[in-house]
């Protein structure tokens, strides 16, 4: 698969008018804005889709797999930021951004489920692509205040979805655990206590209760909820055998999968499927 390098703190793109993904699947290293500008079809995310109509956005993460099935020519514009940019922002909400915005991976959908901010972030996409196309005196700093002020919006979407407890002031530690937890999620092996506290420098048997304190809840139990989590989009989003599902996330097979998923949810994975 191809996998994008980005050598700029950040970049823009506005395509012309596309009948045909010139892409095909691909990642990056680089976080990237995909925001639609006119047309329909069909975006792909880690094997989750998603019917895509103007005026939709999207957070693809680094590393995460994606591509476009146009149904009708398509206007992309595409905001593309490294680590470094985000990294830099030391101060305010975009403290924990990075951590934010990785959330984001695996996620299938429009970014924005706030009626309200849709309408301001079609504002500024707007100034975004004059000023891209315009490049008057001043054009790069008032794109990067664009963008940040578009990151803010983006992540107070995200926080919808993030534990109620994390905010500016949390574990900065505690908050790379759950982060870690998140990159590793397909990966059992790392998810257990003692490679993360190895990973951490933190002992095994303090963990645990770690996690906890920071996060009021365990860290088995957040592992648990993440997953869940995910499985119930996969069930939503995609086509996927509840077998393949089980096999993606570590679950002995199909049968150990129903008994997880009926004893957290209530119903089993077909039910869930059935009625969403």
């Amino acid at each position: 698969m191809k996998k994008d390098v980005l050598h700029e703190p950040f970049e823009l793109i506005l395509k012309e008018f596309l009948d045909v993904c010139p892409r095909g699947e691909h990642a990056h290293s680089f976080f990237e804005i995909i925001y639609v500008v006119a047309g329909t079809g069909i975006q792909s995310i880690n094997t989750t889709e998603f019917a895509y109509k103007p005026g939709h956005l999207f957070l693809i993460a680094p590393e995460d797999s994606h591509r476009f099935d146009i149904k009708t020519p398509t206007q992309f514009f595409f905001i593309r930021f490294n680590d470094i940019y985000v990294q830099a922002k030391e101060t305010g909400p975009l403290q924990r951004m990075e951590m934010i915005l990785k959330n984001a991976s695996h996620e299938p959908g429009c970014a924005l489920k706030n009626d309200a901010d849709k309408k301001v972030v079609r504002s500024i996409m707007e100034a975004l692509i004059a000023e891209h196309d315009k490049k008057d005196l001043y054009h790069k700093e008032l794109i990067s205040q664009y963008i940040n002020t578009l990151l803010v919006i983006i992540a107070r979407n995200i926080m919808v979805s993030l534990p109620s407890q994390i905010d500016e002031q949390s574990d900065s530690k505690a908050i790379k655990i759950l982060q870690y937890v998140q990159a590793n999620i397909y990966n059992p092996e790392f998810l257990k206590g003692e490679h993360i506290s190895q990973k951490f420098g933190i002992s095994e048997a303090y963990i645990g209760r770690y996690f906890q304190k920071h996060m009021n809840e365990t860290l088995q139990q957040f592992v648990m909820n993440y997953k869940l989590k995910l499985i119930e989009n996969r069930l939503q989003h995609t086509d996927m055998q509840i077998t393949e599902i089980a096999n993606e996330f570590g679950f002995t097979d199909k049968s150990h999968l129903n008994r997880i998923f009926k004893k957290y949810v209530g119903v089993s994975p077909g039910e869930f499927r059935g009625k969403n």
